[in-house]
């Protein structure tokens, strides 16, 4: 009777024995083990620390609310066109008196669409893409709020010195980028 229970056939039957899966659980453990000791395989790499250039984009005085301004960051290669934007209304990430001054990367992260003349003053978002209609919340760092976008949009990273805004860094990885920093 046992052994033809060992030989059922059909979408019951089990294909790997408990004996079975506990060698071969072991086995692997074991090869695992014995490889992670080996010197170089596995070692821990050393931070690196990342210094974005520090680049004047506009002075506060000189930004209109929900007037965008464009420029380039971090650098002037491919994917680098950004949005600066006083919204007039508290945002994260915003500097300034009224912390509402924020500014993103205007390349949209799911295919690379160009969302730059697409910002919306009445809902301080940008976009629609126009590959597949994602649109970002600028109050919101960014995020997602509908299209086929996965992340958010990157943002800038500003700081303000007396009346100048200075890019100071992202938050985010740039469309079609695997470094932020091409050089």
């Amino acid at each position: 009777m046992r052994q033809e229970n060992d030989r059922q056939t059909g979408p019951d039957r089990c294909l790997v024995s408990r004996r079975g899966f506990l060698l071969s659980s072991a086995a692997a453990l074991a090869t695992m083990t014995v490889l992670l000791r080996v010197p170089g395989l596995a070692q821990a790499q050393p931070a690196r620390l990342v210094r974005y250039p520090r680049k004047k984009i506009g002075t506060l005085s000189g930004l209109a609310v929900d007037q965008p301004v464009a420029f380039a960051y971090p650098d002037d290669g491919a994917h680098a066109q950004s949005l600066l934007v006083r919204l007039g209304v508290p945002a994260g990430g915003g500097i300034g008196p009224q912390q509402d001054v924020v500014a993103f990367n205007s390349v949209c992260t799911h295919q690379g669409g160009p969302l730059g003349a697409s910002y919306k003053p009445a809902t301080k978002t940008l976009g629609a893409c126009v590959f597949h209609l994602s649109t970002f919340d600028l109050t919101r760092h960014g995020i997602l709020v509908s299209g086929q976008a996965y992340q958010s949009l990157p943002q800038v990273l500003l700081e303000l010195h007396g009346d100048d805004i200075h890019a100071v860094g992202m938050m985010g990885l740039i469309f079609g980028r695997h470094d932020n920093l091409q050089s």
